[in-house]
């Protein structure tokens, strides 16, 4: 997989990324948490580290499922996350 570095700030991620928001918002409904877990650690393991999501997914569904799909790789990979300033 390709890297990109991100800004002046040296942080490396792969080329491409994994938006969450159908996993648990969006497109009809929500995904088995299971089956939404055993996808996104997919993605990792096809050399994706940089993943989309945010506060108003779910609200907060999303963040969660992310957090603990993504947990075994926390060195490896970099969450992305929108929020609502006015929350």
């Amino acid at each position: 997989m390709k890297k990109r570095k991100l800004g002046n700030s040296n942080l490396e991620v792969s080329a491409i990324g994994f938006g969450c928001m159908n996993m648990s918002f969006g497109c009809g409904p929500a995904a088995d948490k299971k089956q939404a877990i055993s996808v996104i650690r997919a993605v990792v393991e096809r050399g994706v580290t940089f993943f989309d999501t945010a506060e108003v997914y779910g609200p907060l569904t999303n963040e969660e499922l992310v957090g603990e799909a993504l947990a075994p790789f926390r060195d490896k990979v970099v969450i992305a996350t929108k929020l609502d300033e006015r929350s």
